[in-house]
């Protein structure tokens, strides 16, 4: 029986600040900036640029990317897990430009979909959205996750806590 795909969800701390979204599709983690993190509540619709795909071990990555390379700045993995699809193939489903999966993971956990909305030479958007599902409660009233409070689900570590350790052992 074959494991089901996993995601996770980076904090970076490059450019500008993001969540980097990814999802395990083909053997690789396809991958979104999503720049206020995916939301809990059905009635956000969170932006999602798509940037390059990742090897799945960067799943696990979690330091510093140094300066000068693409990228550069703190990253710690904040939410992991993984999804489940009733689409017969998700590659196909994302080429279409809709997929709808089920999270299953440390901090986020339910219906969400990724739909297209512009489609162009130079670049794409998407909108990472929660679906509704039943009766669900309330959405809570905190706006989202702070990322510079969030802390790793891999080691408790903050964005800041990881900037200083790799400062401190230096190369």
């Amino acid at each position: 029986m074959q494991a089901e795909p996993t995601f996770v969800v980076q904090i970076h701390d490059a450019s500008s600040l993001h969540f980097d979204f990814r999802l395990e599709v083909n053997g690789v983690l396809k991958s979104w900036a999503v720049p206020k993190g995916p939301s809990r509540d059905p009635r956000e619709r969170r932006l999602a640029m798509p940037t390059e795909d990742h090897p799945l071990s960067y799943a696990a990555f979690e330091g510093v990317i140094a300066p000068g390379q693409y990228g550069a700045g703190a990253v710690i993995v904040w939410a992991e897990g993984t999804y489940t699809t009733e689409e017969p193939s998700m590659a196909d489903a994302l080429a279409r430009g809709h997929a709808s999966f089920h999270l299953r993971g440390r901090k986020l956990r339910g219906a969400y979909a990724l739909t297209r909305t512009r489609r162009g030479a130079d670049r794409e958007a998407w909108l990472l959205v929660r679906k509704r599902e039943g009766r669900q409660p309330p959405a809570s009233k905190r706006r989202g996750v702070d990322p510079g409070r969030a802390r790793s689900v891999l080691t408790h570590r903050t964005l800041r806590q990881v900037a200083v350790e790799s400062r401190e052992s230096g190369p």
